[in-house]
């Protein structure tokens, strides 16, 4: 058994494709594929089925997938805590950044100026993607970490929290019913209510919090997924409809939209949100200074 058998069952596992595995990791696909053939030989188990497309791991395949990402996971932090003793235990290297669209635009601002600024050997690769998206990414050791809003199922991921952001309702200018100074989740009009496509996850709290069904959505007379959620403000002020925002994206509102917004009685439901990583982490430094950026920064609002 060596290390390239190991990187190339997690290439087929990505892939799950025999020749773009081979490709990915720029050999032919006969020596990918007799590679991985020996080490099922030496373990005694049929890693992949070859007989489905897409190629799928086999129960006993799930296993060394699993431990083969944790041997390399190993292998990395050997690697990165040497490079971190010879470098003088100074702030470098690269860090992969995964954040969700409706955090990207109100949060990346407040903390990267000052943390590129403060750490000029750190290299920072942002990619803004859904929840499902940078779990998988994670998974597959495409990011190093996630910034997102923690939910139940992230079991299988390290988390830290970092802070909680309110959510707020956002009316049209024309609004006349609700007017009050706190409202109930029972006092939205759920006929009126504009959400964000179903790959947000902001979309699920939205709906679990005015106890609203798919079949409610199905009947309106007008549905449109928006994609963000400056779409989702516009659409709002275009209908005199109703949509639930969180804080940061309330920040930078004109004085007029700021009227638009109506604050939910105690206790106010709010998204918790912070960073996770697959269980195998490796660069801890690396995350000690973007956790204590990202809740300096949001302390100062």
């Amino acid at each position: 058994m060596n290390i390239q058998q190991l990187q190339y069952v997690l290439a087929v596992e990505e892939h799950r494709h025999f020749q773009k595995a081979a490709e990915a990791c720029f050999v032919t696909p006969a020596a990918l594929s007799i590679m991985i053939k020996k080490l099922e030989e030496e373990l005694g188990v049929v890693i992949f089925d070859r007989s489905r497309q897409p190629v799928l791991p086999t129960e006993a395949g799930l296993l060394v997938i699993n431990n083969a990402r944790a041997v390399l996971s190993g292998l990395q932090k050997l690697e990165e805590e040497v490079k971190w003793h010879l470098s003088g235990a100074g702030i470098s290297g690269n860090l992969r950044i995964g954040i969700i669209p409706t955090l990207a635009p109100y949060l990346l601002h407040l903390f990267l100026p000052g943390l590129l600024h403060e750490y000029p050997e750190l290299r920072i690769e942002l990619r803004e993607l859904t929840t499902e998206v940078i779990k998988d990414q994670l998974r597959k050791n495409h990011l190093d970490v996630g910034i997102l809003a923690l939910e139940v199922g992230m079991e299988e991921f390290k988390q830290c929290h970092l802070f909680n952001e309110r959510l707020l309702v956002f009316v049209g200018a024309r609004e006349q019913q609700l007017n009050k100074q706190y409202l109930l989740a029972s006092d939205i009009d759920v006929t009126r209510l504009w959400l964000l496509e179903e790959e947000h996850c902001l979309r699920s709290q939205v709906m679990n919090l005015c106890s609203l069904k798919k079949s409610a959505i199905d009947h309106a007379q007008l549905t449109f997924d928006a994609g963000s959620i400056e779409t989702l403000m516009n659409m709002v002020e275009a209908t005199n409809g109703i949509t639930v925002i969180p804080e940061l994206a309330t920040l930078n509102l004109t004085a007029k939209r700021k009227k638009q917004l109506r604050t939910f009685a105690g206790p106010e439901p709010v998204r918790a949100i912070g960073m996770i990583t697959y269980r195998h982490y490796v660069k801890a430094s690396l995350l000690e200074v973007l956790q204590a950026s990202i809740k300096k920064s949001v302390a100062k609002i």
